[in-house]
């Protein structure tokens, strides 16, 4: 299976180095691009660096910050130009631990069409947070649960696999959204087209060095898209067609997953 890992970066000069050898450690045959909003702190010249001694990674620069759902979007249509089988979302911030890699990939090329690193399935942790943050976290992804019909723990989650028949299905050009939103969005189209979807439980781990680029904006932005996503459901009663229309999920495997 040709997998592709794409890595957005905005200023991540401090991580980017040690995630990318740990990718490069957790999956040696898959190919990484770090795609890169205009970084002014040297995060450029350290993937560079990284790529001459790991190889198989290569730097796709951009000119503006336009963000990680547009990112994302970017990377996915030069994966499916060239012919990969499947592609991995992971932060540059150490949030995600590439040692989650291989069950994963393996899920994927088993026919899973979208697999989810899920913090909010038994195994799955956030150590560390606040108690309002993952008040906000959970109470976020229990709505988008409600209003869009989703049998999903952690819609919000950034660590993914997508096969490349799934992206292709979804069709890019409707993805509209950013940050929260566009992972939700990316999920309720998956979950729409009635593909099948597997949560693995991972540990969420905070940043140690650079910034969040998470901000109120962002959040503010996904609750609205799913309000509006959630009433059109209502309205054309596209939801209850969905949910009679859905497969049963996969049997579950010996490896320790939760399935949704």
């Amino acid at each position: 299976m040709r997998t592709l890992v794409i890595v957005p970066t905005h200023n991540e000069a401090d991580n980017i180095a040690e995630l990318l050898t740990r990718v490069r450690s957790a999956a040696p045959t898959a190919d990484i691009m770090v795609v890169d909003d205009i970084s002014s702190d040297g995060t450029r010249d350290r993937v560079l660096d990284t790529a001459q001694r790991l190889g198989q990674i290569r730097l796709e620069p951009r000119g503006r910050k336009a963000g990680l759902g547009d990112a994302y979007r970017h990377g996915f249509r030069i994966g499916l130009a060239e012919g990969y089988d499947a592609m991995v979302e992971i932060d540059a911030d150490h949030s995600h631990d590439p040692d989650d890699l291989p069950i994963m990939l393996a899920l994927a090329e088993q026919g899973i069409d979208l697999v989810i690193g899920s913090r909010y399935i038994p195994g799955g942790a956030v150590p560390g947070w606040a108690r309002r943050r993952l008040w906000l976290s959970r109470w976020g992804n229990r709505y988008a649960a409600i209003m869009l019909g989703l049998a999903i723990n952690d819609a919000t989650a950034g660590y993914r696999v997508y096969r490349a028949e799934t992206l292709r299905a979804i069709d890019l050009d409707r993805i509209r959204a950013d940050g929260y939103g566009f992972q939700i969005e990316m999920t309720y189209r998956v979950v729409e087209l009635g593909l099948k979807v597997v949560e693995v439980p991972i540990v969420f781990r905070d940043r140690i060095a650079g910034e969040s680029k998470m901000h109120r904006r962002i959040v503010i932005e996904a609750f609205w898209l799913i309000t509006r996503w959630g009433l059109s459901d209502l309205f054309t009663q596209r939801r209850r067609r969905r949910t009679l229309e859905l497969t049963s999920p996969p049997e579950p495997h010996e490896t320790d997953i939760a399935h949704r």
